[in-house]
């Protein structure tokens, strides 16, 4: 059955099928929204953040937020790509909406060409359809938030850490050792851009480093390429990080909200659901008169929620628990989704599409890049939002990649053999 879909002509069919129902939900989206006058997004608070960052930003204002202004606390890609489309669509949501929705179907096709690298070309249509028909997926794409634009990036540079992956070696001279060169700094680089959508992607290119060098059977051969990746993702990040050193005077190759985010996982009052009411009531972030305020408010929120972890660490164990389950969960958590058509509906196509990925990595264990490139960016955020917020939302992006494994495991559950995947070694 699956044999068919190896056909050229299915990959652009899906990629139509996954636009137009991206199109349609940015319509109902957009017609849901507008019965509530004044209303931006179905998800209000971090949408109104990033819609005035990127007003601030195609007005060729501060890139700020609040009163007094905070100048470093979100990642400046998502503003950027909004404030792209302000400038092409003006303020019409529905044709950002549009926009947004050719985007959710890119990160579909990159789905697609992953696939094909790490296992091959059918792997990658069964993916490129699941991810394409997923509602999920599809409503989040033209919401006006950062995970299919984080989707496109984190995409992106793990197709290039796969082709770094396959690269000959640099005992190889001449035109092949260039080609090598260069696909390291495009990986480090297409690294930095997700990372500049999402500062959590930070340390995905250090880590894939680590086991690029010493995985090798000779790993002085990879150490030039590696350090070409760390420098692809520095250069990535400077003019930010510069930035950031010029109005703060700090070191800051992300952001200042580390702090805040890491207080809302574990203080006292965590549930393992964000609630970052303490911004607003204990008044750090209301010193006029500080130009140094939102560098210590992110020092003070760190220190606090270090000490919580020190002083109570049978509760930072039960949150961190409760956070994993809130990130695993295959029905929606947020409130706006809780509707028991949506939440049912959501949990019937998750639930499958997650067992099948973890037959789909049972299946791929022996190949190593395989199923680090396809699984490890989910595993990945589930620690880090062990220790921050679990949340549905922070799995989506990393489950496109998952999505290969997926295709991995619906090859099984219909009786075909795995074919034979190159290893990367």
């Amino acid at each position: 059955m699956f044999a068919c879909c190896s056909r050229l002509p299915w990959w652009p069919c899906i990629l139509a099928g996954a636009l137009a129902l991206r199109i349609v939900a940015a319509v109902a989206v957009q017609h849901w929204v507008e019965k509530t006058p004044g209303r931006l997004c179905l998800i209000e608070g971090d949408a109104a953040g990033y819609w005035k960052l990127a007003l601030h930003i195609e007005h060729g204002e501060d890139y700020a937020v609040y009163d007094p202004p905070r100048f470093v606390e979100r990642m400046p890609g998502f503003p950027l790509v909004l404030a792209g489309a302000i400038k092409l669509c003006g303020s019409d949501l529905l044709r950002i909406r549009l926009l947004l929705a050719v985007l959710g179907t890119l990160a579909c096709g990159l789905v697609y060409w992953l696939g094909r690298e790490l296992v091959d070309p059918t792997a990658g249509l069964i993916a490129c359809f699941l991810a394409a028909v997923s509602p999920i997926f599809i409503v989040f794409s033209v919401l006006l938030l950062s995970e299919t634009v984080f989707a496109v990036t984190l995409l992106a540079s793990l197709v290039a850490l796969t082709k770094l992956a396959q690269a000959p070696s640099m005992a190889l001279t001449g035109r092949a050792r260039h080609r090598s060169i260069g696909m390291a700094l495009s990986a480090g680089l297409l690294a930095g851009l997700a990372t500049l959508v999402r500062p959590t992607w930070l340390l995905v290119a250090p880590a894939f480093s680590l086991v690029y060098v010493f995985t090798a059977p000779q790993p002085r051969q990879r150490f030039l390429l590696a350090v070409v990746l760390i420098a692809g993702l520095a250069l990535a990040l400077a003019p930010w990080t510069i930035r950031n050193y010029r109005v703060t005077g700090h070191f800051i190759p992300t952001t200042l909200w580390v702090g805040p985010s890491l207080y809302d996982g574990l203080s006292p009052q965590a549930t393992g659901e964000s609630d970052m009411w303490f911004v607003e009531t204990e008044g750090w972030y209301a010193q006029r008169g500080n130009p140094e305020f939102e560098y210590e408010a992110d020092r003070h929120y760190r220190r606090a929620a270090i000490e919580f972890v020190h002083a109570h660490p049978r509760r930072v164990i039960e949150l961190a628990l409760e956070k994993l389950k809130r990130f695993i969960n295959p029905f929606p958590n947020a409130g706006q989704f809780n509707h028991w058509v949506i939440s049912v509906g959501v949990g019937l196509f998750e639930m499958p599409l997650l067992i099948l990925a973890a037959v789909g990595l049972w299946q791929s264990r022996r190949e190593r890049w395989t199923w680090l490139l396809a699984a490890g960016p989910v595993v990945y955020f589930g620690l880090v939002h062990m220790i921050f917020i679990g949340s549905v939302r922070y799995r989506l992006p990393a489950e496109y990649a998952l999505l290969v494994l997926t295709a991995v495991g619906c090859r099984w559950l219909w009786g075909k053999r795995l074919p034979r995947v190159q290893t990367l070694t």
